[in-house]
């Protein structure tokens, strides 16, 4: 009986345990993402400036944005400048989004 309720409670850990994880891997293919397609302009990490002072780091998305809000955004292509500077025209796939998105929350505070 006790082997029964420690292998049920190692099971339950376990699945506990594997949503973090694909949540971990799809925040690494986001990071990767935004570094391959934004780090130009945007600081993309938890520090440091944005090499556009016009650029807002990403860091701080979730105080002017709902993450989740971005999703359409990143669907339909972003094209807002940073106050007259040219943007480059991104448009992301599904899954990249989502990726993006994971990213995002692991290093925003959102409001």
């Amino acid at each position: 009986m006790i082997a029964l309720r420690l292998f049920a409670l190692t099971l339950a850990g376990l699945a506990m345990a594997a949503p973090a994880s694909a949540q971990s891997a799809s925040a690494k293919r986001g990071e990767a993402i935004v570094k391959a397609n934004c780090a130009e302009c945007h600081a993309v990490l938890r520090t440091g400036e944005s090499p556009n002072a016009k650029a807002p780091p990403f860091r701080t998305l979730g105080q002017r944005y709902k993450l989740d809000d971005l999703q359409e955004a990143l669907a339909e292509g972003i094209v807002v400048g940073h106050g007259g500077a040219d943007m480059p025209h991104f448009v992301f796939e599904p899954a990249e989004i989502d990726d993006i998105i994971a990213y995002l929350k692991q290093i925003n505070r959102q409001r």
